[in-house]
């Protein structure tokens, strides 16, 4: 077949093994590299901050792939190396050791990395949560009577505060917003889910801002807000977003700003394409540049950069997506199809906000885009398509499905 002899991706995560996969599915035969900074084989990161956390998971449950099926894609697989710059004059990756990969086409699927509080450096006792290292250190930090203070009030922080409750620990949960996942849910919904954290005894301080870290000896021993308070804890969990992590494509000529700055197709230009957290693409309905940190979307995208990558010239497609995520948080499993942020309209569709057993639309702009449900798999899945159609919000009543 026609195509490139040499593909190199970038990133051992699920985009990246998507990318893979999808390539030796395709009939791609030539060299295929992926490289992972990461010791571990590729895994699954939603589980860390629910069923690892809690510790129902070991870290074997997390890999997405046995050995068997890894071996079977005759990768040359390099983990626990880290790429620190890409060559794209020479068509090369290059590895921290100093080693030079060669390719014809190169994915990266760098994803991203958690923001840190400024001035904690190094201090024990404040963890992030992004990688399995990340969870394991953190299990180990809960248990009962430890003092657990929460920074960020999106679904990070509202599941790590669900699983240490049910540890046993004494949690605060601290947001700079109105409400926690406000941002991302709205004010009705999360509303209704800090009742539920509250009610399970989470303190939630909202509208808080963390000004610095107390420590002794060179360990966390809680927080101090803007408002003057301190709170005191036994460990901290920083859970206020991520970053890209494109720092290493600095000198390589691509467009980098929030993501690898890609067009429709996922291209970013020079033999090089982007999937997973770390892209950034034009939404082709609105021309919005989109970067999108779901599972689902890591995959798909995956699977889109194979084919257009074999494609050849020409015939690359545009990449569309109703974006997909999830959240368990207690007995609730929260699921969002579409993009919630930036919503100026709400509609409960079935049960009820009381009950915390629903289905919701979300609109912005006159479109349906999005659709919530909690509680309520297959009611929320006949929603989905009105998000992909982006119904107009006046139609809403008449394009609702019967039941």
């Amino acid at each position: 077949m026609t195509g490139p002899a040499q593909v190199v991706v970038v990133g051992a995560s699920a985009a990246g093994l998507a990318t893979v996969e999808g390539l030796r599915r395709r009939g791609f035969t030539g060299r295929l590299t992926l490289i992972g900074e990461e010791a571990d084989v590729p895994y699954d990161r939603p589980p860390l901050s629910k069923q690892v956390l809690s510790g129902a998971w070991e870290p074997e449950r997390l890999r997405l792939r046995p050995p068997e099926a890894l071996s079977a894609l005759d990768l040359d697989l390099r983990l626990g190396q880290r790429a620190v710059a890409l060559d794209t004059g020479r068509r090369q990756v290059v590895l921290a050791g100093g080693e030079r990969v060669g390719y014809d086409q190169a994915v990266v699927a760098t994803g991203v990395r958690a923001r840190r509080l400024p001035g904690a450096g190094a201090c024990e006792g404040v963890h992030v949560l992004r990688t399995l290292r990340d969870a394991l250190d953190l299990r180990a930090a809960l248990g009962v009577g430890r003092r657990l203070v929460v920074v960020g009030g999106g679904f990070i922080g509202a599941e790590v505060a669900a699983v240490a409750r049910q540890a046993g620990c004494e949690v605060t949960l601290v947001t700079d917003t109105a409400v926690p996942m406000g941002t991302a849910l709205g004010t009705e919904v999360g509303g209704m889910l800090a009742e539920v954290h509250a009610e399970r005894g989470v303190r939630i301080a909202t509208g808080s801002v963390v000004e610095g870290v107390l420590a002794r000896d060179g360990r966390a021993t809680g927080v101090r807000l803007a408002d003057g308070r301190t709170l005191d804890a036994d460990a901290l969990l920083v859970g206020i977003g991520a970053r890209p992590n494109v720092e290493w494509l600095a000198d390589s000529g691509l467009p980098t700003g929030d993501g690898v700055e890609c067009d429709a197709t996922l291209y970013a230009g020079n033999g090089v394409w982007a999937a997973g957290d770390v892209a950034s693409w034009p939404d082709g309905a609105t021309g919005r540049r989109l970067r999108v940190e779901h599972r689902t979307n890591a995959g798909e995208q995956g699977l889109a950069v194979a084919r257009n990558i074999l494609a050849g010239p020409g015939a690359a497609t545009a990449f569309t997506t109703v974006p997909y995520v999830w959240s368990d948080q207690y007995d609730l499993k929260i699921q969002i199809h579409g993009q919630t942020r930036g919503a100026d309209e709400f509609r409960v569709v079935d049960g009820g906000l009381a009950e915390r057993r629903f289905t919701a639309l979300y609109g912005a702009k006159g479109q349906v885009c999005a659709a919530v449900g909690v509680n309520m798999t297959k009611p929320l899945r006949a929603l989905r398509a009105l998000v992909a159609a982006r119904t107009p919000w006046p139609d809403v009543a008449d394009a609702l499905p019967s039941h």
